[in-house]
């Protein structure tokens, strides 16, 4: 029995594998990695563009509230009516102004535009491989 087993063996002829086949192999890796890439990309994406359509509405119309709680509206509308007045006494004005200035709401409402603006640019910059990746998998 042991020599049939050794028989069998030893008339196996080596194959070769076939021509090309490391190359589509390095291929389809390369392949794998650029819709990885896509995927984390088109993930980030959709999760800032989410970030900044619900965030900027929501601290602009705080924003504008804030405003016009505030009280700022008068005070430049008062500077601009009687420019005389806000020119022999600019620096209560410019004062008044500042303390009255809603910061964090201001400083919210820009960070929302800033992450809007940096979304439609991210976007528009790497069109080509979001639109790659979507014809791929739901063409």
């Amino acid at each position: 029995m042991p020599k049939d087993y050794k028989e069998l063996f030893t008339n196996l002829e080596s194959k070769e594998p076939p021509v090309g086949l490391f190359d589509r192999i390095i291929l389809a890796i390369k392949r794998e990695q650029e819709l990885r890439h896509a995927k984390r990309l088109l993930f980030g994406f959709l999760s800032l563009s989410l970030i900044s359509l619900v965030a900027t509405p929501i601290s602009g119309v705080m924003f504008i509230n804030q405003i016009e709680n505030s009280g700022i509206i008068h005070f430049i509308s008062t500077a601009i009516s009687d420019f005389g007045i806000f020119l022999t006494m600019w620096q209560d004005f410019s004062l008044a102004i500042i303390e009255s200035l809603p910061l964090m709401d201001m400083i919210v409402f820009l960070l929302s535009l800033g992450i809007s603006i940096f979304t439609l640019r991210l976007f528009l910059y790497k069109k080509r491989l979001l639109l790659n990746y979507l014809t791929q998998n739901f063409a």
